[in-house]
């Protein structure tokens, strides 16, 4: 008789076991299941995409628009060019509407934030954000920052030229 029910404690084990794996997938994968949302794509250009990654998020004033669908570099140009996957529902964006690559907190994820402007002509699949701003590299800053003596990078210059003395050379000593 004890047979049975330890089957039974394994058999339901292993179902609990078996469910949570399959939360785990559904929320590893945005529950999309491979059948994603409708969207479109938008192309954006940078000359800097610091840690940007293809299924980063895209944001309009904090919430999730769309991802990162691939990113390339133009052998012309030298520049990354990002394709954009919007979803449907937001495909009024306006033409003159910017793209920014920015970051959670200080070391969190890279994301594409994207504010609309005013323009009555919509951005149509395909179409590229023209007004962008590149990734900032903290690590550059901090590194700037620290070489140029606590100063802004421009100010390291003028500091130099202020040791030096401006009272006349022939003034009359006492």
């Amino acid at each position: 008789m004890r047979g049975p029910r330890i089957e039974f404690a394994v058999g339901a084990f292993l179902l609990l076991a078996l469910a949570s794996v399959l939360v785990l997938a559904l929320a590893s994968t945005n529950r999309n299941w491979g059948f994603g949302h409708a969207s479109y794509p938008l192309k954006a250009r940078f000359t800097s995409i610091g840690a940007l990654r293809p299924n980063a998020p895209v944001k309009i004033a904090g919430v999730a628009v769309g991802k990162v669908a691939d990113i390339q570099v133009d052998p012309v140009k030298y520049d990354s060019v990002v394709t954009l996957a919007i979803d449907s529902k937001y495909k009024d964006l306006p033409g003159d509407t910017s793209a920014g690559i920015f970051t959670n907190g200080l070391l969190g994820e890279s994301y594409i934030g994207l504010s609309p402007g005013g323009d009555p002509e919509p951005l149509k699949p395909g179409d590229e954000i023209f007004l962008t701003q590149p990734a900032v590299d903290l690590i550059q800053l901090v590194g700037k920052y620290m070489f140029s003596g606590g100063k802004p990078a421009g100010d390291a210059e003028a500091s130099d030229n202020s040791n030096e003395s401006s009272a006349p050379t022939d003034a009359p000593t006492k």
